[in-house]
């Protein structure tokens, strides 16, 4: 407050100042006479004819911003005058009355001495006209400038405190100067120096708006103070100061960081993600650990029977939890604790949004593997949130936290279906049907016994109703089975005729109802869950097609669908197929 105040009255007692030098001296006359006319009468007056002259006045100087009067005075003529006043360089002369020689300017700002030629000029009503100059001199009055030096603040740290070994940036961007002919009120110099304590400005950049510093690291606390002195463009000068306090080496904090919220549902990743740092070496190394709030408890979970901890590794940086169970949208806290060599903890915390995990419609993908920039590991990533492996059913699944009607790998749930459509023990060696507890849909399961539901059967695609325009190869001259026929429509006619599983509204699979099967974290296998569905066909160099009930759009002809989607249970990709192709077929029915 000292001083702003002290800044406040050198500023103040410059404009009084400045007052009083117009108010007193708004012009110093210069002992010469008019512009120097050759043929005026007594007192030197300008040019003329008829015996028609005028006299400009006495050359002056004044000071900038005085409203400076005009006047001349003329003699010979008819007695009947008009005045004109013009400057070089150019002012703005008030000149209301041309009947009248008086007129007046305002001096105008500049930043040094500047002589203005007025011209006055007069002519009669008889055509007579004459002019004369006087040369008027403006002096610039200097506002000196105002240094200011405004300082950072440090998180948790009285107001020009700062720990050790921590850079600051001074910042003398503030200073002005109230004349400066720029629209900035720009300083020419900055000038830092360093006043007291210990020396940290050697090497630095002292010849900028700006001042940075590394604070200095120390047994003891110290005090540090800087001056800037700034200069504007008229010479004039003024200074600022400012002190500050360095803490000691064993006061300066760690500092740390809990890395960012988050939303998850119960079961899945919760990344603890922390950043800590010293600036302080003897303060290394550095403790963590973290810790959950108690708001929850851990939970065993619903299919491992393991107890769910609350942090995996409490004691790491950079580790990670897993969700609590909650019956409602719960708000979690992970707290990380930092402590130094020297005794000092800090912490920090995030917060976390946990929801129970709701009924899910679609399974999930079944890939529980992370990715880096190079590689696929089971190994949690902090560094790549958000993928896959981190969210959803399957890493539910994986920490116990998923209840199940029946079993499944990763998130899948399945139930095996008799031939009468009951459900079938889970320990059975024969089933006919799968009920997919997720989505709902009940599935055919591929046999292996040569009879017409065997895997190795294949069928052209063939739809008299929804096919995009084109119904598609009725015949099935590429395919093999034990039809008349070799077609998708007449397998479908085979099987509700049949009454598999008691049921007689089997179709085919839409795109999505085929891929929600997909387990694409099988790597080296086919990708589906074969304790469920066997004989799905054998990974060799071939892709393992199988048919889904939608037309391609790709590949029409005169607007006709000639494609259909099909599903790769080898790959986990999909793709178009000419209708006339042969591919496997795994039909589905509602079962909700």
């Amino acid at each position: 407050m000292q001083a702003s105040m002290s800044s406040f009255s050198r500023y103040l007692s410059r404009n009084v100042l400045r007052g009083l030098a117009i108010l007193g001296g708004a012009f110093i006359l210069a002992s010469c006479g008019g512009g120097g006319g050759d043929d005026g009468g007594a007192g030197g007056g300008g040019s003329g004819n008829g015996n028609l002259v005028i006299n400009a006045g006495l050359d002056a100087t004044v000071t900038e911003g005085v409203t400076y009067s005009l006047s001349a005075e003329v003699s010979g003529g008819d007695g009947t005058y008009t005045y004109n006043w013009s400057a070089s360089p150019s002012l703005a002369i008030t000149h209301d009355d041309t009947s009248s020689s008086a007129a007046s300017f305002v001096a105008p700002l500049v930043n040094s001495a500047t002589e203005y030629t007025l011209t006055v000029s007069v002519n009669d009503q008889s055509g007579n006209t004459a002019s004369d100059v006087t040369v008027i001199t403006v002096a610039p009055v200097n506002i000196a400038p105002v240094a200011s030096i405004d300082v950072p603040t440090w998180d948790g740290l009285p107001a020009n405190t700062f720990p050790g070994g921590v850079e600051i940036v001074f910042d003398g961007t503030g200073s002005s100067d109230a004349d400066s002919t720029s629209t900035t009120g720009e300083i020419a110099d900055y000038v830092w120096t360093q006043t007291s304590g210990t020396n940290v400005i050697t090497g630095v950049e002292t010849n900028l708006s700006t001042l940075t510093i590394v604070t200095p690291i120390a047994n003891d606390a110290q005090q540090l103070t800087f001056q800037l002195e700034v200069t504007d463009s008229e010479g004039a000068t003024d200074t600022d100061t400012v002190t500050v306090s360095v803490q000691s080496e064993t006061e300066t904090l760690p500092v740390v960081d809990a890395g960012f919220s988050q939303g998850v549902f119960s079961g899945e990743v919760v990344i603890l993600n922390g950043e800590a740092t010293t600036s302080i070496p003897s303060a290394l190394p550095l403790a963590y650990s973290w810790e959950r709030s108690n708001n929850v408890t851990s939970t065993s979970g619903a299919n491992t029977g393991a107890a769910v901890r609350p942090v995996d590794d409490s004691d790491a940086l950079s580790t990670f939890a897993i969700a609590p169970s909650v019956s409602t949208a719960t708000v979690v806290a992970y707290t990380l604790t930092v402590t130094d060599a020297n005794g000092n903890s800090v912490e920090d915390t995030i917060n976390v949004r946990v929801r129970p995990m709701p009924t899910p419609l679609l399974n999930d993908t079944g890939f529980l593997q992370q990715a880096t920039n190079n590689a696929l590991t089971e190994a949690q990533q902090n560094d790549f949130p958000g993928q896959d492996g981190q969210r959803g059913a399957d890493i539910i699944e994986q920490n116990g936290l998923i209840e199940k009607a029946g079993r499944g790998k990763a998130g899948f749930d399945f139930t095996r279906l008799n031939a009468n459509g009951d459900e079938q023990d889970a320990s059975a060696d024969t089933w006919s049907c799968v009920r997919d507890n997720v989505t709902g849909l009940v599935w055919e399961v591929k046999t292996d016994d040569g009879a017409f539901q065997d895997k190795d059967y294949t069928y052209s695609w063939f739809s008299d109703e929804v096919n995009g325009g084109f119904e598609g190869d009725e015949t099935g001259s590429n395919a093999t089975c034990l039809l008349t026929n070799c077609n998708t429509s007449a397998y479908v006619e085979a099987v509700n005729a049949q009454g598999l599983c008691g049921f007689y509204d089997w179709r085919l699979p839409t795109h999505h109802e085929l891929f929600s099967l997909m387990h694409l974290g099988i790597a080296d296998d086919v990708a589906i869950d074969e304790d469920y569905f066997p004989n799905t066909g054998a990974v060799s160099t071939e892709p393992l097609w199988y048919w889904t009930s939608v037309p391609s759009a790709d590949g029409v002809n005169s607007d006709d669908a000639q494609n259909a989607w099909a599903l790769d249970f080898d790959s986990g990709v999909d793709n178009f197929l000419n209708k006339s192709s042969a591919a496997r077929v795994r039909l589905v029915r509602a079962g909700r």
